[in-house]
């Protein structure tokens, strides 16, 4: 059998739980850190299946602490019945001193807001995306969008020639 090759299955695992990407339109993103979730049992379940939306959550600093608030997790229909699943529970996102100092001083004395930007899977433990931003005006939405259809018509226009 020795034209018999051996079969490796080349996928490309892509480790994404979920994006925000209203959170790009709504602000200028200045700075991004990676920070770890405390999560229960069911919601790393329910992450697995894909079952979260950042869209309508945010992130708030209480008592030195960053904490991630609104984030919709659905409980699984196979959940443990011992439990009663709080679909909107806050989580605690762990980070280093240094990082907590720098998001509390840039909310705290630069006006910024902490937003979660994507969320995914480090080794088997659930990772988030936060980014330190400044809300968008509507004038520079409008500008944002023209650029990208301005880059958009100039990348056919060089595919045609």
């Amino acid at each position: 059998m020795a034209g018999k090759k051996s079969k490796k299955k080349n996928k490309q695992q892509d480790n994404t739980i979920a994006l925000n990407r209203q959170a790009t339109h709504e602000f200028f993103v200045e700075d991004t850190f990676e920070a770890g979730l405390v999560l229960e049992g069911w919601e790393v379940k329910s992450l697995r299946e894909g079952h979260i939306q950042l869209k309508e959550s945010h992130i708030v600093v209480h008592k030195g602490e960053i904490w991630l608030l609104g984030a919709h997790i659905s409980p699984l229909l196979s959940a443990s019945t011992h439990i009663v699943p709080d679909r909107v529970r806050r989580k605690k996102l762990l980070l280093h001193n240094y990082e907590i100092d720098k998001l509390i001083g840039g909310v705290e004395r630069k006006g910024y807001t902490i937003i979660p930007l994507s969320m995914y899977w480090i080794k088997g433990r659930a990772k988030l995306i936060i980014g330190l931003a400044k809300g968008k005006k509507l004038h520079d939405k409008r500008a944002a969008s023209k650029d990208r259809d301005w880059q958009r018509d100039k990348a056919r226009i060089m595919k045609k020639i």
